[in-house]
């Protein structure tokens, strides 16, 4: 198991709020180096206020060993030409460290933020994984380029343009996905998927994996490398007094999830469709808080992780360690004594062996089946 983690440290998935803590990106050097430090695998970030690639550059300058990650940036806006350079300059300055993660965001968001025609985001998003790579085989094999799809035509690298061979020129490409077409196109022709924070285990095993193995099995690929980057709904703190606050916001971001369109096969999938459907009314009606309400303990239970910092490593492992490679989760450090915590933490989560997820992953269902079919 591999445990990665967003700044600022302890940054929970904040749902349609603004998150507590902003990122302070004069701190992303030191938040890195502090990472490497305690021993975690693997920080990313996201694209929301600040450039992910900014971001990258800078913590990829404090450190040697961390993997360096975007989780995920998104890829429709940008040309695959574009995203392929982004990638190549981080991969280089980051000696081999650096995982690309694209999403391709909602409709709304793709026509009237970025101002970009929408298209079916599956095969869109399948083409543009191909062009990247392209591009990249281009630079580093001589390749002459040449892209012809339905979205792209690209087949002009001139000398000037080229950026050339580098020293690690196989940049992992994880895509964000929760519905089984989006797994499949990750199956086919990306290297991991990272669902959904609303995704159960239950739901990636049961809904997700089988369509990524569909994918792979389209392209003849091996999944044996594949990995499963989960971003969990975590409810944590130092005390039980302290942890209130924490499950009443991660009530708060289940129920802003289940009004979501996009994300109500998760819900359905667990019998929880007219859920979904009361909360989709609630959000149009605009009576926010109302939502929370819906979820009671055992759907909270269903969605969310909680516990003391001494419980949560645990907790996350036997929540997750049956269907996935790379877990996503910190805590503050306010003082040494979180800082020995957190070190504690990832310890404990990057001990655990991830056998039982490449079983799932590949097909070959070993003794962690029964984690996830208990419905979780």
């Amino acid at each position: 198991m591999r445990l990665e983690t967003l700044l600022p440290l302890g940054k929970v998935d904040p749902g349609l709020r603004a998150p507590e803590v902003p990122l302070d990106i004069h701190s992303v050097a030191a938040g890195a180096a502090l990472l490497e430090e305690v021993g975690y695998g693997g920080l990313v970030v996201e694209e929301t206020k600040d450039d992910p690639f900014t971001l990258l550059a800078l913590a990829a300058t404090t450190t040697e060993r961390l993997r360096l990650g975007t989780a995920v940036t998104i890829a429709f806006p940008r040309s695959p030409t574009v995203m392929a350079m982004q990638a190549w300059t981080l991969q280089k300055l980051s000696r081999g460290r650096f995982t690309l993660g694209m999403g391709t965001q909602v409709r709304g968001h793709i026509q009237r933020r970025y101002g970009v025609p929408w298209s079916p985001p599956g095969p869109w998003m399948r083409e543009y994984v191909q062009a990247v790579r392209a591009v990249w085989d281009c630079w580093q094999n001589g390749t002459p380029l040449d892209v012809r799809g339905e979205h792209y035509t690209l087949d002009l690298m001139v000398p000037l343009f080229d950026a050339g061979p580098i020293e690690h020129p196989d940049i992992p490409v994880h895509l964000a996905a929760i519905n089984p077409n989006m797994c499949a196109v990750a199956g086919e022709v990306a290297d991991g998927v990272r669902p959904h924070p609303v995704c159960t285990p239950s739901y990636i095993a049961e809904v997700m994996l089988p369509a990524v193995r569909r994918g792979a099995a389209r392209s003849g690929r091996p999944l044996d490398d594949f990995r499963v980057c989960m971003k969990p709904l975590v409810a944590s703190a130092r005390t039980q007094e302290e942890l209130v606050p924490k499950v009443r916001d991660a009530r708060a971001r289940i129920a802003f999830y289940a009004s979501t369109p996009g994300y109500r096969a998760a819900f359905a999938h667990l019998g929880l469709g007219d859920l979904a459907d009361e909360a989709k009314h609630l959000s149009k009606a605009q009576r926010w808080e109302e939502l929370p309400v819906l979820i009671d303990d055992d759907v909270l239970d269903l969605f969310a992780v909680i516990g003391t910092y001494d419980e949560i490593g645990a907790r996350l492992l036997d929540r997750f360690r049956s269907v996935v490679t790379d877990v996503e989760f910190s805590i503050q450090v306010r003082d040494d004594r979180d800082r020995a915590t957190l070190t504690d933490l990832a310890r404990l989560v990057q001990s655990d062996d991830d056998a039982p997820a490449r079983a799932a992953i590949t097909g070959r269902q070993g003794a962690g089946d029964a984690v996830w079919r208990s419905g979780r």
